[in-house]
């Protein structure tokens, strides 16, 4: 059974949940987001070209890895060095 999106959303939003069970939903969430994360860390590596749109300016900002951390990809471009989180980041 291949639940979409929307239904997922809409169980949650109609269930009668209790407090553990949107706690553990929530952790189920953080978990998977977590593994997303990791895995688009594992497909950069130092001195990929790679681009992310600022949340400051909204602009697309192009650089290359110059260090893959813990939590962010350290990126070098034309304004600085910029750390930002894997999931945002593309192949340029």
């Amino acid at each position: 059974m291949s639940l979409t999106i929307q239904q997922i959303n809409s169980a949650i939003i109609t269930g009668t949940w209790t407090n553990d069970q949107l706690s553990s939903m929530i952790d189920a969430v953080k978990y998977a987001r977590a593994q997303l994360a990791k895995d688009v860390k594992r497909s950069f590596n130092v001195g990929a070209k790679v681009q992310f749109t600022s949340s400051r300016t909204g602009r697309t900002v192009q650089g290359t890895v110059s260090k893959i951390a813990i939590k962010n990809i350290i990126v070098d471009t034309t304004e600085g060095r910029w750390k930002v989180p894997a999931n945002m980041l593309e192949a340029a």
